[in-house]
């Protein structure tokens, strides 16, 4: 271990925690300037969380310790994901042995489980509803997830997503194989569900669809301001291993030097944007869905996941 590899590890952190904001506000300006409207800047997300860090927590007489904990737990938990994927490097980094795919999705599930306990901590109506709904999306969402990981684990022999990488910038054969295919369609469509893009507009105030803001809406002042900020940092890690991983690994640092490692921040923010762009693309065409179809879009992806398995047992 040396310092040079500790920098590294902290500058992946630094990465995803100072630089999810901007993409957050990004795919907020390109869904607005392909609605035809003007939008906010792209520098909003930060000033909406410099406004919430400055005002007074409110906190219900009904709420537990649970309320208090949810978002350090929350926060925390995004910040630990990105010690273990290639963010900025192509080489595992000192601490990235912690953990291999399945347990940066068990970190990033913890989370999610943290902030569903925080909607029903409080005992309000929407809160319950909130994570009720969430519960009903998780339920196809989550296994899924493993499914891609397990179809992950048999196309690179391996469940660290460095080898992942290196399998596919070394061979072009199994980056067009129909397994590999097959999971990124599926992993997109996990993508989708997990940021809050399909099948519903889940992150509204609207009664009828609203799932995230109802689970945070009692929370006020630098509490939402974490939970804010833990939302947008979960998209960035997912985006990042939809990119370094699965469809755009190429573009890390080789040798770990500062330029190397600025330009692979650099050019994970233009991959971003590309995604980004596609992600806009399909919400913006899909119209959406009744409530009671959301599993429709989870369901295909169940199946992609599912072909991409056997897909790797015939090649």
């Amino acid at each position: 271990m040396t310092v040079r590899d500790i920098l590294l590890q902290v500058g992946q952190v630094l990465t995803v925690l100072l630089l999810s904001p901007l993409i957050q506000g990004v795919i907020v300006k390109f869904e607005e300037r392909v609605q035809r409207a003007q939008g906010p800047s792209v520098l909003q997300p930060y000033r909406d969380l410099w406004k919430l860090f400055h005002k007074r927590i409110v906190v219900p007489d009904t709420a537990s310790p649970i309320h208090w904990l949810a978002p350090v737990v929350a926060f925390t938990c995004m910040l630990t994901v990105p010690i273990l994927i290639p963010v900025l490097t192509d080489f595992p980094l000192p601490y990235s042995d912690m953990g291999d795919i399945l347990g940066g999705g068990l970190i990033l599930t913890l989370g999610s489980f943290m902030i569903l306990l925080a909607g029903l901590d409080a005992g309000g109506a929407y809160g319950g509803i909130g994570s009720s709904r969430a519960v009903m999306v998780a339920i196809l969402a989550e296994p899924t997830l493993i499914l891609v990981f397990i179809g992950i684990t048999l196309l690179a022999k391996a469940m660290l997503p460095f080898v992942v990488n290196h399998l596919l910038v070394g061979d072009p054969a199994v980056y067009f194989s129909p397994a590999h295919l097959f999971l990124v369609a599926a992993f997109f469509v996990l993508l989708l569900v997990e940021t809050d893009r399909l099948p519903i507009h889940s992150n509204t105030h609207v009664e009828v669809y609203m799932i995230e803001e109802a689970r945070v809406l009692e929370y006020s002042g630098p509490l939402l301001g974490l939970l804010k900020w833990a939302s947008m940092m979960k998209q960035f890690i997912l985006f990042t291993i939809f990119c370094n991983v699965l469809t755009l690994p190429w573009g890390l640092s080789h040798q770990g030097t500062a330029l190397g490692a600025l330009a692979a921040a650099a050019g994970l923010v233009v991959k971003f944007v590309l995604v980004g762009c596609a992600v806009v693309f399909v919400e913006t065409v899909q119209s959406r869905l009744r409530f009671y179809r959301y599993q429709e879009p989870l369901a295909a992806s169940f199946l992609l996941a599912t072909l991409a398995i056997i897909a790797t047992q015939l090649a």
